[in-house]
């Protein structure tokens, strides 16, 4: 039957084949399938969480909107506890600032954005924090607080409104040179051309007090020396007695 096998040779090899491999075929196949039933579970679960999470955040803007603070409280707790690696726990913290200060609760809204600076969140939104958290500890006439928080920090694109606040923070501190050179630096910052008041930023400059310039200590003349009687003076004295 030329170099071909029989049908039935063939039959045999595949038998022998499978008898020897086939165990590991179908552990692979198994495996295959139970990784893409794992891969859809994972995708599926995760999409359920984040409409559950986007749907829990919509409520809470809704509550922030009419002032609703115990609403707006009960879906920020559920979002910082169930959903707190999503970025609907770490924006309401935003927003429940906001709510806060509108109560004059400004030690809440402090706390809220200080949990935020802690939390799992994108650096922008960090940033976003960071300076509404300054703005309130210099309400709260903190004016070192604000200088520790943001005193050195890489704030891209913030840089303008983190140089204003600074500005204020040295000028409360009595730091005038630092303050002057805060306020210059954002007048000087194309960024800060439509994102911050330059007028008011130019006025605050203006009415710094003037850097004091310490004197140096003047030297006071040396007093002239008493003359003594000479000797001569004191003996022609005493001849005349």
């Amino acid at each position: 039957m030329d170099d071909l096998l029989s049908e039935k040779e063939q039959i045999e090899q595949i038998r022998s084949w499978w008898s020897e491999y086939g165990g590991y075929v179908i552990f692979g196949v198994a495996a295959g399938a139970l990784l893409l039933f794992g891969v859809n579970y994972y995708k599926t679960s995760k999409l359920e969480s984040q409409l559950e999470a986007s749907a829990l955040y919509e409520s809470l803007t809704n509550s922030v909107a009419s002032g609703n603070l115990e609403q707006a409280e009960v879906a920020a707790d559920e979002l910082d506890n169930a959903f707190a690696e999503t970025s609907y726990a770490a924006q309401s913290k935003l927003a429940m600032a906001r709510l806060y200060m509108d109560k004059n609760r400004d030690q809440d809204a402090a706390d809220a954005l200080s949990a935020l600076l802690e939390a799992p969140a994108s650096e922008e939104l960090k940033q976003l924090a960071r300076l509404r958290l300054a703005r309130i500890l210099l309400y709260q006439d903190k004016p070192q607080a604000v200088v520790d928080l943001l005193e050195g920090q890489e704030s891209s694109g913030f840089e303008p409104a983190f140089g204003e606040v600074l500005g204020d923070a040295y000028h409360a501190l009595g730091r005038i040179a630092e303050a002057e050179a805060a306020y210059q630096a954002v007048l000087l910052d194309p960024l800060s051309q439509g994102t911050i008041d330059q007028q008011l930023v130019q006025w605050k400059a203006l009415d710094l007090p003037p850097v004091a310039v310490e004197e140096a200590p003047s030297e006071e003349p040396a007093a002239d020396p008493v003359a003594e009687p000479a000797a001569d003076d004191e003996a022609a004295e005493e001849s005349t007695e």
